[in-house]
């Protein structure tokens, strides 16, 4: 049998267990940076996932990520984020993690062979014509990957593929493949490293470039947040305040004029009143440039 890229022994892994500690940091450093060197080649895949996730959602559809093991872990952390950071609906963007919440507390390698849960999963999130689904596996042979992304296909959702290796079954019946070629690990077959690292990288540039399309972020700031702390509630005030260009005490008012939400808030401190805004976004499809540019 031919040793999958990721399962193959690294350059610099020989004898580590007897390097000190210093030597042995720098070979991980190196390898995890190395790891990046996978993303450039993969960027046009991944603006194309992200153009395919705006237009599902900008469509009323979901994008859900699905995974297992470490790839899982990385999909889910992407995917937990959107909530706070962009204010989507967690409905509108489920997770499929093979052997499901139980499987966070003790992650057990069988769940990654459960086909039949899989196609469960993706009935049960909803998944349907128009929608994405972000599948990741880093060897790209994972059963509860591969099943998954054949059940939505089934169910006419278009199917990102996330994968480690070349010619492998999830690129080729993804509807876009993504490759992110990270090669062996300095702990072989531990794609939890330099894998896990380019995914979570990719994953980055996906969902920011997915709310940039659905007008989330205006200048490097996350208007569309849901403040639901006092780091966010005080974030919140400091994006009123810069994007308007008033005082904070300003931007503190307008927030409370418009229960929290930040982009009409924003409109609000500079003149309009909370209907005014509200109906300025509505025209704009939620975008503010049209409006503050």
């Amino acid at each position: 049998m031919t040793v999958r890229p990721t399962e193959a022994r690294h350059s610099d892994s020989a004898g580590l267990h007897a390097q000190p500690a210093a030597q042995v940091q720098a070979v991980l450093l190196e390898a995890q940076v190395a790891a990046l060197g996978s993303i450039p080649p993969a960027a046009q895949a991944i603006a194309d996932a992200a153009e395919a996730g705006a237009r599902a959602l900008l469509g009323g559809g979901r994008m859900g990520y699905a995974g297992a093991g470490s790839s899982g872990l990385m999909a889910m952390a992407d995917c937990l984020e959107l909530s706070g950071t962009f204010g989507l609906p967690p409905e509108r963007t489920p997770m499929l993690f093979a052997g499901g919440a139980a499987a966070l507390l003790h992650m057990k390698g069988s769940v990654e062979d459960d086909a039949e849960s899989a196609a469960e999963d993706v009935a049960r999130a909803g998944l349907g014509q128009g929608d994405l689904l972000l599948v990741l596996s880093a060897s790209g042979t994972t059963p509860y990957a591969l099943a998954a992304a054949r059940a939505a296909q089934a169910r006419g959702v278009t199917v990102a593929g996330f994968a480690n290796v070349a010619g492998v079954p999830l690129l080729e019946l993804a509807d876009i493949p993504v490759l992110l070629d990270t090669g062996a690990e300095v702990v072989a077959g531990s794609t939890r490293m330099g894998a896990a690292t380019a995914q979570k990288v990719a994953l980055n540039m996906l969902s920011v470039l997915v709310a940039i399309r659905l007008g989330h972020v205006h200048d490097g700031h996350m208007v569309n947040l849901v403040a639901d702390n006092a780091k966010l509630i005080d974030r919140a005030a400091r994006i009123v305040a810069d994007v308007a260009q008033v005082p904070r005490p300003m931007a503190e008012a307008a927030l409370v004029a418009t229960d929290g939400a930040v982009k009409p808030a924003i409109l609000v401190a500079r003149g309009m009143d909370p209907a005014e805004a509200a109906a300025a976004l509505s025209e704009t499809g939620g975008h503010l440039a049209p409006l503050v540019d």
